[in-house]
């Protein structure tokens, strides 16, 4: 029988139109009830035909009015005020619409019987009680049905459409292993209601303890838009007390779109350490792609992704999503596919430090605007790799940069890195002489490219970066790893800086390096130890952090300028314009080219030493490249 009540509850049976025709026989029952109290006479007594008139006409006009404001087409198990408003406007419309005929009817022919004004009146009243006390029996009666399902006590935190689905959807799961307790909501008039037959409670009243709010043992955050501030302060207090804190995202971040409990994920690092929303200048950027063939090499990378997932908000003709990795490739093909089913986007698997490949790209999809992700950006890996960092991430950008002018690319967009600033390492070096050759661009006579460098730090969750290193780390029971006790890192969340990357790509008219504000650098063992936390884990007694010490070519902290570098800022808070040192085309060409032939003929070491003659503050922390160095000088 419960299971039967379930599924009637959950719609699998029950039509809109059963709820119509339970409304109308609400409506009809108010009628009798309202004419034997304003009458104070039994039916029998009163002319029939006139009662089976008023009647029909009554129940005619309330179930139009029903079916315009689709009163039968809500959720009843979720009734809440929203529903008695709409109700009321409903009623009050056939109320209206029956004294307006009453009026008219009685104008025109004053011996008509018509229903009386007072009946009407009353009759109104009725049926509001009626049909929105029918809806409240349906909720309460769901509630009691679902409730007290799961083993885990639970409060979420907010009161809103978010939070009504979030219990839903754990009410509908019959695996489901939270017990929902109580709602929690930062506004006081709230505090002390009943919400779905579960009291609305301050943050602080949970806190302090008492009763059953000790058996808490999970907080799910089901607030769409919660500062990343307020996120911090619940996540400390969750962690302090050791309850697991979960997350309910946000309707436009579902997976699939569905609504079920699988929505519900475990807070996330990048949950504490991203900033509040960016504002955007969508009109800018809207303006800018319109229409526009747009090309993303590094297409299936972290960054590069991103760039895609953001670039389909737009009205855009056609996004030529180039990679030479196959397989992530072929995933993000299927996520968009899954996502946006009508997107306008090319998969290429295509390799661009290949020269005859790259220039069939640019000649087949001809693109208006070059966004080039692409490159080699794992530190120890390009220690021991110079020739490949070198023939990828300059001879690769060179090509994209010179196939965009040979066909009048209106936009070029290099995606640069904090490790060119200062460079200890390989990578770091490799992608600062990228800078210098793009901002070189600028300066060819007449070109039509606007050459743009962005320039930022860490994004989490990316591809090699610490965070997914972590959670491996903690899912297999340790050790965490770090290299150093004090080694500090800016960190962004992907979406954040590709969404900076885009502001930038608009502003820029040629030449410039943007740099983004990444706030204040965090020390990576604070960020270890809060993610053991956030699992559950206690540090020292669960799980221990190991330090390894730094590795080859690595920093003890990152920098986003140059010591002889300084900014200025932009209509954009979180985006200012490094004012660098501008280069010679033709001599930074010259010396790219030297470059670029010299991986094929001379040894690993004196490839380096080229690199430290274009980037003179390249200081190796390599020990096989600190013996180029005497004195400050290159050793050719």
């Amino acid at each position: 029988m419960k299971a039967l009540l379930l599924k009637i509850f959950n719609g699998r049976i029950i039509s809109p139109w059963w709820i119509m025709l339970i409304d109308l026989m609400l409506v009809s029952n108010a009628f009798v009830i309202a004419y034997i109290v304003r009458l104070n006479v039994m039916l029998p007594t009163y002319s029939v035909w006139e009662f089976v008139r008023g009647g029909t006409y009554v129940i005619l006009i309330y179930g139009i009015a029903f079916y315009i404001f689709r009163i039968h087409k809500g959720v009843i198990r979720h009734t809440n005020f929203s529903e008695l408003r709409m109700l009321s406007f409903a009623c009050g419309t056939a109320l209206l619409v029956l004294l307006g005929l009453h009026t008219l009817v009685g104008l025109a022919n004053p011996d008509y019987a018509m229903v009386p004004r007072l009946v009407l009146m009353l009759h109104f009243v009725l049926v509001v009680f009626f049909c929105f006390g029918f809806r409240l029996v349906v909720r309460e009666t769901y509630a009691y049905l679902t409730s007290n399902k799961g083993s885990v006590a639970t409060v979420i935190y907010g009161t809103g459409d978010l939070a009504l689905i979030t219990l839903e959807a754990i009410r509908n799961d019959k695996e489901s292993p939270y017990q929902v307790i109580a709602f929690v909501d930062d506004e006081p008039s709230k505090w002390n209601m009943d919400l779905n037959t579960l009291p609305v409670l301050s943050w602080e009243k949970i806190l302090s303890g008492g009763r059953k709010w000790d058996e808490i043992e999970e907080v799910i955050l089901a607030l769409p838009s919660i500062s990343t501030k307020q996120k911090q302060t619940i996540a400390d207090e969750c962690m302090h007390r050791g309850w697991k804190l979960k997350v309910m995202p946000s309707v436009g971040n579902w997976v699939n779109g569905i609504s079920n409990m699988s929505q519900i994920r475990d807070v996330r690092i990048d949950d504490l350490l991203g900033r509040d929303e960016i504002h955007l200048s969508q009109r800018r950027i809207m303006e800018g792609l319109n229409n526009k063939t747009i090309l993303v090499s590094g297409a299936a990378g972290s960054i590069g992704s991103e760039i895609v997932r953001q670039l389909l908000r737009f009205p855009v003709r056609q996004i030529i999503m180039l990679d030479q990795a196959e397989s992530a490739l072929y995933d993000l093909q299927q996520e968009i596919i899954l996502r946006h089913f009508d997107a306008p986007f090319k998969p290429v698997l295509a390799d661009i430090t290949n020269y005859k490949q790259m220039h069939r790209v640019f000649e087949t999809y001809k693109p208006q605007i070059v966004f080039n992700a692409a490159a080699y950006k794992h530190v120890p890996m390009m220690e021991e790799a110079p020739y490949e960092a070198i023939r990828v991430n300059i001879g690769g950008s060179k090509i994209m940069a010179d196939l965009s002018v040979e066909f009048g690319v209106e936009k070029f967009l290099m995606v640069s890195t904090d490790k060119a600033v200062n460079p200890t390492n390989v990578m770091g070096a490799s992608k600062r002489v990228c800078e210098l050759y793009i901002q070189s661009m600028s300066q060819i006579p007449n070109i039509k490219t606007a050459f743009v460098t962005t320039r930022f730090g860490n994004v989490l969750g990316s591809n090699g970066s610490v965070v997914p290193l972590f959670k491996r780390q903690i899912a297999q029971g340790g050790p965490v790893t770090v290299t150093h006790p004090e080694i500090t890192r800016y960190f962004m969340t992907i979406p954040e800086a590709c969404q900076l990357v885009l502001e930038a790509s608009f502003m820029g008219n040629g030449g410039e390096i943007f740099v983004f504000d990444m706030g204040e650098p965090v020390r990576i063992a604070d960020m270890a130890e809060k993610m053991i936390k956030l699992s559950g884990l206690r540090l020292g007694e669960d799980i221990d952090i190991v330090y390894t010490g730094l590795r080859p070519g690595e920093k003890l902290y990152e920098e986003l300028l140059a010591s002889k570098e300084n900014t200025k800022a932009t209509y954009h808070e979180k985006i200012m314009i490094a004012n660098v040192k501008q280069c010679k085309y033709h001599t930074t060409n010259l010396q790219v080219k030297e470059l670029l032939e010299a991986i094929y003929n001379e040894s690993e070491e004196m490839v380096v030493a080229r690199m430290r003659e274009m980037v003179p503050e390249f200081n190796p922390q390599n020990e096989r490249y600190r013996k180029l160095m005497v004195s400050g000088d290159v050793l050719l």
